[in-house]
């Protein structure tokens, strides 16, 4: 049985990578680490910002890493074990985590920053130039 997608129209050339992503989002459901997106306004001369900030109590600068590849932003956290210790009771597990935002085209990753166990990350998006093309039609004979 085959599967009918809503990029299966004709109509919509090229949009089988979006499809994809889609699919990738939509598998994409742990809950850990809780995080906030925010829209920060533009001021003066600095274009509008978002800002994702992650919860990520416990884990120290070394043991977050924030990249991206390809269109999208990743955010890995392990928690190294510091040695041998006597628990009587652990409730704080060190847990490793990765959280994948899809970036659109054109998205440019600011910088990141970790304060008060709060990792944020500010993002932009330029404005696009506006383009208009024109294409020459030939006549053949």
């Amino acid at each position: 049985m085959s599967r009918i997608t809503p990029f299966a129209s004709p109509l919509l050339l090229g949009f089988d990578a979006m499809e994809k992503t889609l699919e990738r989002i939509s598998k994409a459901s742990d809950g850990y680490p809780p995080y906030n997106i925010e829209r920060i306004a533009a001021a003066h001369d600095a274009p509008e910002r978002l800002r994702i900030t992650l919860a990520v109590a416990g884990f120290s600068e070394e043991e977050l890493d924030v990249s991206t590849e390809e269109n999208q932003l990743l955010i890995r956290g392990r928690q190294i074990d510091q040695g041998e210790r006597d628990y009587l009771y652990r409730g704080i597990a060190a847990r490793q985590f990765q959280r994948t935002f899809v970036l659109a085209d054109g998205m440019q990753v600011l910088g990141a920053s970790l304060k008060n166990g709060l990792l944020s990350v500010d993002l932009i998006r330029p404005e696009p130039a506006r383009m208009v093309k024109k294409i020459n039609i030939s006549v053949s004979q």
